[in-house]
């Protein structure tokens, strides 16, 4: 049983390697390791810490946990640094970039079994006094509600953590919204003030989603824009429509699976639900609990979730 170092910064390895001179095959890599890319987000960090933990613990594998933003992930996976990014929302223009159309160095994973949702939420007691207030023109009539000191005459609109994805600029602008994107800056921020406001029972309007474990703990309405369709947000500047549903997947390094090893393969096999997802999530970030600690308390109750996932003939270590 191995353990590799948990945490790596990828910025230093990307500094180092040129996109334009070095191939994902011209990469060495030691092939008993899996390099596993680890978004901003909690709910990422669940499902890439429980990956980790069945590798390291039930195959033997070292595992190296490569803390870096989205958009720089692929950008890894091309550059032959990564191996995966577990949780991938979106980014045609990324894949249209270095998928099977551009350069081929990364493959479309497949879906992972998360719904993804991004919207924007108020908290249902703000519903309850202003019932039209989750409807565009509702919205519109009170956006004074969530004036701040910090936006004067605008309402705040709480944005999420720079570098999520975002349409909120160009949906203010479509809708005509009085309202002014305030960041709190990582999401343990947004959780932390969002969480504030409710317990006081202040308003707030924000960016949020799901898989979110605070989803659990709190009662959130989602405001209803008219829904997605093709071509609507693709100028950011101006966006008249709710966000997509996102079928979140797996985005592989190309020359990884060209190996077929059993870790690809059971990456490839690995599907998990929301819930799943969100009861790590909420160990880690609620309850306080080491990652690693948390992942080994959900795979030590799920047996029969990740025994399914390990490849056909292989041998667990226990």
């Amino acid at each position: 049983m191995r353990k590799g170092a948990r945490l790596l910064a990828v910025g230093l390895a990307l500094a180092m390697v040129s996109s334009c001179a070095v191939r994902t095959d011209q990469i060495a890599r030691d092939p008993n390791t899996v390099r596993i890319a680890l978004n901003g987000w909690v709910g990422y960090e669940a499902s890439a810490e429980v990956l980790a933990y069945v590798l390291r613990e039930e195959m033997g594998y070292e595992v190296q946990l490569m803390r870096v933003d989205e958009q720089p992930s692929w950008q890894a996976l091309d550059q032959g640094v990564l191996d995966v990014i577990v949780e991938n929302w979106g980014h045609e223009e990324l894949m249209e970039l270095y998928g099977p159309e551009g350069n081929g160095t990364v493959v479309d994973g497949g879906p992972n079994g998360n719904e993804g949702v991004i919207g924007w939420y108020v908290p249902a007691y703000m519903e309850e006094e202003y019932p039209e207030i989750t409807t565009v023109e509702g919205l519109k009539e009170h956006t004074d509600l969530f004036r701040t000191a910090e936006t004067g005459d605008k309402g705040e609109f709480l944005g999420g953590a720079p570098g999520f994805v975002t349409q909120d600029q160009g949906m203010i602008n479509a809708f005509d919204l009085d309202l002014e994107i305030v960041y709190a800056g990582s999401e343990a921020s947004q959780i932390t003030e969002v969480r504030r406001r409710y317990a006081n029972e202040e308003p707030v309007l924000f960016y949020f989603y799901d898989p979110q474990w605070l989803q659990e703990e709190l009662d959130l309405v989602r405001v209803d824009f008219p829904d997605y369709e093709e071509g609507c947000a693709d100028d950011l500047s101006s966006v008249p429509c709710d966000y997509p549903a996102y079928e979140l997947n797996k985005i592989f390094r190309a020359g990884f699976v060209e190996t077929g090893d059993p870790a690809y393969q059971f990456l490839d096999n690995w599907t998990w639900t929301n819930a799943d997802q969100n009861q790590v999530a909420q160990m880690i970030a609620d309850q306080g609990m080491d990652p690693t600690d948390a992942a080994e308390v959900w795979v030590e109750e799920n047996p029969d979730v990740w025994r399914s996932w390990i490849p056909e003939g292989f041998e667990p270590l226990s």
